[in-house]
């Protein structure tokens, strides 16, 4: 058993409205196993000596990830041959296999966002994604190309913009849409901050949402049901998140888990349907 009964949790964004329910969660599930969190709101730069620096010297038990910044592939030496790497990752992008994970389905969550666009009779479907910390594309963008292409429509790279998961960033798309002699008629964001950015500027720019433009977000933060319109979005279940990273990262310290084989915990993210899609006009 740990000698700190303590866990470290790092966040990106401590300020983001969240990322506060999870830890909220993760208090809760770990002081009914009796531990204490500890807050890191930002990971060193030298990951490996920092973890060393918490784990190694007891004044840490365990860490929860939820910022995807952290390479974790440097971190597997820590736990030696025989033990399990007492960390558990969270964060919107798939982590090192190695590494235990609770996860949301994100690629397959995205693909139900781009149905219920299609499926209202949309055609001309733009992304604005979020920033990835990977080689490989952001999981919620290969969601939205799969089922884009599996609907048979024309791809268009003017309608595919980055971001990066604040409200600036949609404030920026929804610039972008109004200068555009094509515009789309459905707006997949990479998450809600960004929606809510991109629709309040929407309606600064005389465009009606859902009207002229269906929105749809991505996480369902508090804000969402009461912003106006009331936002789509995709649920992420941020409480079991919370809950279920924390126990599974307990029982590691604990020696619940035996082997050396990773803890993988993927969640299901429902729609929320409500009133920023519509069929398009016309």
């Amino acid at each position: 058993m740990g000698a700190a009964r303590t866990i470290l949790i790092a966040l990106p964004n401590i300020g983001n409205p969240f990322y506060s329910t999870i830890l909220q969660a993760v208090v809760a599930a770990a002081s009914a196993r009796g531990y204490a969190v500890l807050v890191a709101a930002r990971l060193s730069e030298d990951p490996s000596r920092w973890l060393s620096d918490y784990l190694l010297s007891n004044r840490a038990d365990g860490l929860l990830v939820f910022d995807g910044s952290l390479n974790t592939t440097s971190l597997h030496k820590l736990a030696g041959d025989a033990a399990m790497l007492p960390l558990v990752a969270s964060y919107d992008e798939l982590p090192d296999p190695q590494v235990n994970s609770v996860l949301t389905d994100n690629r397959a969550a995205a693909r139900r966002a781009v149905r219920h666009l299609v499926d209202l009779g949309h055609r001309r479907l733009m992304h604005v994604h979020g920033a990835t910390r990977n080689t490989a594309p952001h999981e919620r963008l290969v969601g939205f190309l799969e089922e884009r292409d599996a609907a048979g429509l024309e791809p268009n790279s003017e309608w595919i913009i980055p971001g990066d998961f604040t409200m600036s960033a949609g404030i920026a798309a929804a610039d972008r849409i109004a200068a555009m002699r094509e515009r789309p008629t459905a707006v997949f964001t990479g998450n809600d901050e960004m929606a809510i950015g991109l629709i309040s500027r929407l309606r600064e720019l005389d465009i009606d949402c859902p009207g002229q433009l269906s929105v749809i977000g991505f996480d369902d933060i508090a804000v969402a049901r009461h912003f106006a319109p009331p936002l789509t979005t995709i649920r992420q279940l941020r409480e079991d998140i919370g809950r279920l990273a924390t126990e599974g990262l307990i029982d590691i310290i604990e020696g619940r888990r035996q082997g050396k084989e990773p803890l993988h915990v993927v969640l299901e993210s429902p729609l929320v349907v409500r009133k920023t899609t519509a069929p398009p006009a016309g």
